[in-house]
């Protein structure tokens, strides 16, 4: 295996998309992209099916040409230029694996298309096949192969060539639960030891979040917000990722003098406010809402009773309504010394108020 490469050494693989439009007839696919990717990074483009995150991928590889906007590796336009020209790796799904070839003669295809030498060929091989743990299975075909073993074949057989992106279209998508978490950590260790951009589509957010530098959210062809995948859970910018990326607890409120309150006057925890008054969403995750049981002197929060318990295995779920009918979720590992609560208890919903955000759209 090759040494690491950290990202600051990589010098190629910078994307920067510019103002990137796609129509289909009357549909909107993308409208309006733009983003800078940098050398090295690890980037999701995550959204539900029809968000347009695949046809942004398909622009950056060349299978998809766009109507309007341009595609920059590196500072090149390589908006026109075809997809066999651009030298980018790309994973599909269903990995594209040849079945009447074996594990070497799938990996080493790229490089015969290129006209290497044999030499080099087996080389670069033999590093590759080391590098995703595929040695020993080097003269196996697709079918005796597991779904691990053959994603493994399609991410060898993407890097062989050594390109300066690798794009993933949903490359676990097909595969169960369990495996899915582990290949996620491999997809992850391999992008340290290469040190390649990747750019992942996925609308699976726990994948997002567990392997991202930074994740985009897409949404009706638009990126909805562009940052780390701390911030997209901890600080959504508008109610479609709040709503999208992990459970949230929605609560309208209402704005004044820069105090926030439910529509029914109780005072909100919240950040300290300083814009206009009027509407307002408060956006609390299940694990920082906390149910206090009793009402009497609560100075801030929501009243009213408890509605539901569920057990989940490493965490118990409560289901708090409050006396004007707002239903909302509380989450608390079953490790934590939090008081217990019985259906029908009198109690006040509270949190944090830097665990809120405040979202006016």
């Amino acid at each position: 295996m090759r040494a690491a490469t950290s990202s600051s050494e990589v010098k190629s693989g910078g994307i920067a998309l510019s103002n990137l439009q796609k129509r289909y007839g009357s549909a909107v696919a993308v409208s309006d992209v733009s983003l800078s990717i940098s050398p090295g990074e690890f980037i999701s483009l995550l959204g539900p099916s029809g968000s347009g995150k695949t046809t942004t991928l398909m622009m950056i590889a060349g299978f998809e040409m766009p109507d309007s906007g341009q595609v920059l590796l590196d500072g090149n336009d390589i908006t026109r230029l075809p997809a066999h020209r651009r030298e980018l790796g790309v994973i599909f799904q269903n990995y594209a694996l040849f079945p009447h070839m074996t594990v070497a003669e799938n990996v080493a295809y790229p490089l015969r298309m290129r006209r290497m030498a044999k030499s080099d060929v087996e080389s670069r091989l033999r590093r590759i096949l080391d590098q995703v743990h595929l040695g020993a299975l080097a003269s196996r075909y697709p079918h005796q192969m597991s779904g691990g073993q053959q994603q493994r074949v399609a991410i060898a057989r993407a890097l062989v060539f050594d390109p300066p992106v690798l794009l993933l279209d949903e490359p676990l998508g097909a595969l169960d639960k369990k495996l899915r978490q582990h290949l996620r950590n491999e997809i992850k260790t391999l992008h340290k030891e290469v040190g390649k951009t990747m750019i992942y589509v996925t609308h699976d957010q726990d994948e997002a979040l567990a392997m991202s530098d930074r994740v985009a959210v897409m949404h009706e062809g638009r990126i909805r917000q562009v940052s780390a995948p701390q911030d997209i859970y901890r600080k959504p910018t508008d109610l479609f990722v709040a709503g999208f990326v992990g459970e949230v607890n929605l609560i309208p409120a209402k704005i004044a003098s820069g105090k926030l309150r439910s529509l029914a006057g109780e005072t909100l925890p919240a950040p300290q406010w300083r814009g206009a008054d009027g509407s307002a969403t408060l956006c609390v995750r299940p694990e920082h809402l906390h149910l206090f049981k009793g009402v009497a002197g609560a100075s801030e929060g929501i009243q009213g009773c408890l509605a539901a318990v569920t057990f989940v295995g490493d965490a118990t779920v409560y289901e708090f309504r409050s006396q004007s009918g707002l239903q909302l979720t509380s989450k608390v590992l079953n490790v934590s010394a939090e008081q217990k609560l019985d259906l029908g208890d009198l109690c006040v919903a509270s949190w944090a108020p830097n665990d809120a955000t405040v979202l006016t759209e």
